[in-house]
């Protein structure tokens, strides 16, 4: 039972798209944050990341029954924070448990302090990640890119 991403804010918890970010810093964490806020706020490019993400999962489980996953979103988040930024595990995992925006960004609350990132689960489902799967989700991110210039060029 994976879910793409919960809808419903829990108490203390702040919504992905007002998520303040400081645009003066010149550190690369808020500029791949922003970006994954857009992806967030746009319905179709996240529609279409998100059928791309669905075929990470095994085909032969019932999304509807089972002890719940990490939530596609996590995994995508955790996954382009990884690739953009070039961490390890151990930094991926140290960041998306201590970061204030990271955490914001996978859907963390006040509430949520003591939920706490294993490292193996980390691995166990950014690494479902494959090298195609990222060029398919790029292609996607790139047209939308294209798009954007289109519509500001008329």
């Amino acid at each position: 039972m994976r879910k793409i991403f919960h809808e419903q804010l829990n108490l203390g918890e702040d919504s992905i798209s007002e998520i303040k970010f400081d645009f003066r810093s010149r550190d690369d964490i808020p500029q791949v944050l922003m970006g994954l806020q857009y992806i967030y706020e746009t319905r179709q490019l996240k529609e279409k990341i998100f059928n791309i993400l669905e075929k990470l999962l095994p085909k032969n489980i019932n999304k509807k029954n089972g002890r719940p996953g990490m939530e596609l979103w996590r995994i995508f988040v955790l996954g382009v924070l990884r690739v953009n930024l070039n961490w390890d595990y151990d930094r991926l995992c140290e960041m998306a448990n201590q970061h204030k925006n990271i955490r914001k960004m996978l859907g963390h609350g006040a509430f949520d302090e003591d939920f706490m990132y294993i490292r193996k689960t980390i691995i166990n489902n950014v690494s479902l990640f494959t090298p195609e799967i990222l060029d398919e989700i790029n292609q996607v991110i790139v047209k939308s890119g294209h798009e954007i210039v289109k519509k500001k060029e008329k």
